[in-house]
């Protein structure tokens, strides 16, 4: 059956671009989609064409996507429109899902045992904890045990050599020995975990012949969903399974590719046509989402990018309404504005941010006021963050200042300039004396006076601290009583300090933190987010593949978004650009997030990727006095619907329900007025 025919019986509408995509069955293909271009539907349209057109078995063609939901969506979308007569015979499945019969089959033919996968996190975690107990030599918070755990899973998906391995420390936390250790520990006890399910699969594909023989002869139709976000490994399995030039189809947009940090491998994208004999590199350029002035916007900002495939992303709806910047003097600016907008939030709303932390004073704030809302993916490790809990310890001391343990954690951080020896000495005199830690330093004969000058105006700090109101403690905490200057010698960023001065500006005073913090992780780990409450937060990472009437992006400033600012890409290190396109490509989804409002937090004179947004949306002052037309009827923010009536110079007569005004037209522009 021709494709014209197959889309016409089953009632399927595609644009030419899209058709080229469906009827693309043979041999190795890139097909590069753009956002809201409509990937979902051409997928499932190509393998409908596949069976019911070309006659090729169900059996023999393989879905892989990026996790088990896109599975059941993918096998969900394709019942819909062809019905349960071939759904039940096609493979769905996810990496692992295919590296998981490999290794059964293998172990099957060998006659021996398959490691046991262990699925339960906490086990692992666990034996991460004795790990980094022993290798460092302390507990290690949650918030250490996730670094720890992204950094195995790293090193395996891209499979590192052990030289490369050592390129994963950093000072003071030797994550290369903790990852051999924890390989080890698996291997030793019969497990594998998941990462270690890809690791497994590749080495008996690659041992055993007859077994890459038996799944590239069963699954001869290969395509790969998300294919920006597939890691090293799973590229080099994906490309084994299809053989050099067998029938590969991978659908992806290099432009999207966010998830570095899990090992995202964009790279097997740029190198296609290298990898594979004869590829072929289709386009779908037509962004069937955001509105004209959006997806013009977010195609002139990716450009910017160097390593990329060049594609010129269309609208196929409307100019729409302008983008909007909003300008604000701090980052708790935003916080209040959102605040506002919140408390009469109606229709579909995201508010969207790069790290989850900066979620959290918006959470305060609407627990505070009690207004409905969802948060997608909340992550609680900023809690047992390691500049987090230093400051609760700060402030707990200051509330109890005969704590000896709290004061053996906090002594090096804070300016008592206190060795070991002298902290223990210390110690040992408040517990004789029964007085306040800090009072004991005249107690310590040898103790230079300088350092018992120290600890005396120490504990006027911790008297004075308890005084204060949260935002202000933990001012006086990192800027007088010497916490920053850890900081910096330990080259540690103060973006966690800057979230809780904004969550202390709601609180009393400071000894009211510690307890707070507590309630907001409580508050985040039992809400539920079910229901169809219009106003949604979410990192960018989880909001990708959505879609959301109004978006607000938060933090676009230089040292947050982007965490790194890079004016030269041409001549810069290689690994800082990669960085660097990788923070534009984030920025990028979260723009393109946006069907009809787009919003954007910038500070003046701070902010690149904000400066570089409306300059490439062409919001420039001509096009907007060409938009306004005489007889066009237009929405002003304060007077409502109006009518032009005359244009002259920069001036637009409009009448208005309560009569005609004299308006700037730039003055509507740079404020933004017109809605």
């Amino acid at each position: 059956m021709e494709l014209k025919n197959f889309l016409n019986t089953y009632e399927i509408t595609l644009s030419e671009q899209q058709k080229a995509a469906a009827s693309a069955v043979e041999g190795p293909v890139l097909l590069l989609a753009v956002p809201g271009s409509g990937k979902t539907t051409v997928l499932v349209a190509r393998l409908g064409y596949m069976i019911y057109g070309l006659g090729i078995a169900p059996e023999n063609i393989l879905t892989v996507t990026y996790t088990v939901a896109a599975t059941r969506d993918m096998a969900a979308r394709f019942t819909s429109v062809f019905g349960q007569e071939y759904a039940g015979r096609l493979e769905f499945r996810t990496i692992n899902g295919i590296c998981a019969r490999i290794i059964q089959y293998c172990a099957s033919s060998l006659g021996k045992t398959a490691y046991e996968l262990v699925t339960d996190e906490k086990l692992l975690s666990d034996i991460l904890i004795g790990i980094y107990r022993d290798v460092v030599g302390e507990y290690p918070t949650e918030s250490d045990v996730k670094a720890v755990r992204t950094r195995i899973t790293y090193a395996k998906n891209m499979m590192l050599t052990k030289d490369e391995l050592r390129e994963l420390d950093e000072e003071g936390v030797p994550y290369s020995e903790m990852y051999l250790r924890y390989c080890a520990e698996l291997k030793s006890r019969g497990w594998m975990d998941y990462d270690d399910q890809m690791v497994y699969a590749y080495r008996l594909l690659k041992a055993i012949p007859e077994a890459l023989e038996h799944f590239q002869e069963r699954y001869r139709y290969i395509c790969v969903d998300e294919a920006q976000d597939t890691s090293k490994i799973q590229h080099v399995i994906i490309a084994m399974l299809a053989g050099r030039g067998g029938n590969l189809f991978m659908v992806g947009d290099e432009d999207q590719s966010i998830y570095g940090f899990r090992a995202a491998y964009p790279e097997a994208l740029m190198n296609f046509g290298k990898d594979h004999l004869g590829a072929k590199v289709l386009l779908m350029e037509d962004n069937f989402r955001s509105s004209g002035r959006i997806v013009a916007a977010a195609g002139r900002f990716i450009k910017k990018n160097i390593h990329r495939y060049e594609k010129n992303m269309k609208a196929s709806r409307e100019v729409g309404n302008y983008i909007r910047q909003i300008a604000v003097k701090s980052r708790k600016g935003q916080y209040s504005y959102l605040l506002k907008m919140a408390e009469d939030c109606r229709s579909e709303t995201a508010i969207l941010y790069r790290d989850n932390e900066s979620a959290l004073p918006l959470v305060d704030m609407f627990e505070r006021k009690g207004i409905p809302y969802r948060i997608r993916s909340a992550d609680y490790t900023f809690f047992s963050n390691r500049v987090v809990m230093d400051i609760v310890n700060i402030i707990k001391f200051a509330m109890e200042p005969t704590d000896t343990e709290l004061f053996s954690k906090i002594y090096f951080k804070i300016g008592t300039y206190l060795s070991k020896a002298a902290m223990e000495e210390l110690c040992e005199n408040s517990v004789v004396y029964g007085c306040n830690v800090l009072a004991a330093a005249p107690l310590c004969k040898k103790l230079h006076p300088q350092t018992v000058k120290s600890c005396k105006a120490m504990k006027t700090h911790m008297e004075n601290l308890l005084t204060e109101s949260a935002d202000k403690g933990i001012y006086r905490i990192v800027h007088f009583m010497g916490y920053g200057d850890y900081l910096e010698r330990m080259k540690i960023k103060d973006h966690k300090v800057e979230i809780l001065e904004a969550l202390g500006a709601n609180i009393g005073t400071v000894a009211q933190l510690p307890d707070r913090l507590q309630e907001l992780q409580q508050l985040l780990q039992e809400k539920e987010n079910g229901g169809h409450c219009p106003l949604i937060l979410s990192t960018i990472h989880s909001s990708k593949g959505l879609e959301y009437d109004t978006v607000y992006l938060m933090d676009v400033l230089d040292g947050i978004f982007p965490e790194r600012v890079i004016r030269d890409m041409r001549n810069a290190p290689p690994e800082d650009v990669k960085t660097y396109e990788e923070e534009r490509r984030l920025f990028y989804v979260g723009i393109t997030r946006s069907k009809n409002q787009l919003n954007v937090f910038t500070l003046a004179k701070q902010s690149s990727f904000g400066a570089e947004l409306f300059d490439a949306s062409g919001e420039n002052y001509e096009d907007f006095c060409s938009d306004i037309r005489v007889n066009q009827e237009i929405s002003h923010k304060k007077y409502g619907t109006g009518v032009v009536q005359y244009k002259h110079g920069d001036i637009v007569t409009v009448l208005f329900a309560e009569g005609e005004k004299k308006l700037s037209m730039r003055m509507l522009m740079e404020k933004r007025l017109l809605i």
